[in-house]
């Protein structure tokens, strides 16, 4: 099985990639891992990258595309993978269909998690962090008993750096004008599936086994 996770950030596509991974054992396939993993061993293309991103600069398609061909070819996923991150334009998705076609395989599903822009600001503007534990909080809609205080462990709470409103607002922009248009790609490829992200998470996997069923039925192959 060979998936997508599309949706902007503060979507729910990181907490939907952990149940998709422990379901189905899918490797994760994730542009800022493979940014950190190139970067920390300090490869040639992963040094390129690092000079964009310590910038504050997008890592340019020809790159990002070198950085994610590499990890297709590593034999954990020969039969499947779960993408998130990538493909973050139509250039991008072209070079992974180009790609794909070569080994004889394809999409086989591009979960779309669609969340207003209004939930997106709360969620990332409202969340902390526990310094000590990674516990998660929302000031929005998760509270903790105690303010700026973690229950699990008592530690301070802190806010992201780029957990700001204009920080959001510029990646929903760039979101909407990059990636949205993917959403009508893989739609004319007949691939795309929508899942309302504004329900519960565990609403928001229910749907996912059922577009997992639905391929499994009509014989999608997870060797393909």
């Amino acid at each position: 099985m060979r998936m997508i996770l599309l949706g902007a950030g503060g979507s729910g596509k990181g907490t939907q990639a952990i149940r998709i991974r422990k379901t189905y054992g899918l490797p994760y396939i994730a542009t800022g891992d493979i940014f950190r993993d190139h970067i920390g061993r300090g490869t040639e293309v992963g040094l390129e990258a690092k000079e964009y991103i310590s910038k504050g600069l997008l890592v340019p398609d020809e790159v990002t595309i070198r950085l994610i061909r590499t990890r297709f070819m590593e034999p954990d996923c020969a039969n499947g993978f779960l993408l998130d991150g990538f493909p973050r334009n139509q250039k991008q998705a072209a070079a992974l269909k180009a790609e794909l076609d070569a080994h004889g395989v394809k999409i086989d599903a591009v979960l779309n998690l669609k969340v207003s822009e209004e939930t997106i600001i709360q969620r990332t503007v409202g969340r902390r962090l526990c310094t000590s534990c990674g516990e998660i909080y929302n000031v929005f809609f998760n509270k903790p008993k105690v303010e700026e205080t973690c229950d699990c462990c008592g530690s301070a709470l802190f806010r992201r750096s780029d957990d700001t409103l204009e920080a959001v607002q510029t990646r929903l922009k760039i979101y909407g004008e990059e990636t949205a248009p993917l959403i009508e790609y893989y739609t004319q490829q007949g691939c795309l599936y929508a899942l309302n992200g504004e329900v519960s998470t565990e609403e928001i996997f229910a749907e996912i086994q059922g577009v997992v069923e639905n391929l499994q039925k009509n014989e999608v192959s997870y060797s393909a």
